[in-house]
């Protein structure tokens, strides 16, 4: 979820990328489509999707009361 909050209109791809290599999780099995599956049912009260009109996919990033809660808190 932080991935998202400081990289917001990040695709699947890319959270499976970060997770894979930089958080050593290589070996679990992730995709871009389990990512995919995972966020709107596990993170919705936090995380919100739209459609990348130009890619044709999904971009995910922080709901907007989400956003304004985390920069006050690092304030």
């Amino acid at each position: 979820m932080r991935f998202v909050f400081a990289n917001p209109g990040c695709s699947a791809q890319s959270i499976v990328s970060f997770l894979s290599n930089d958080r050593n999780m290589r070996n679990h099995g992730l995709t871009p489509r389990k990512i995919g599956f995972f966020i709107p049912r596990h993170l919705k009260p936090h995380l919100t999707w739209w459609q990348d009109h130009t890619a044709g996919r999904r971009v995910y990033g922080p709901l907007p009361e989400d956003e304004a809660a985390s920069s006050s808190e690092t304030c």
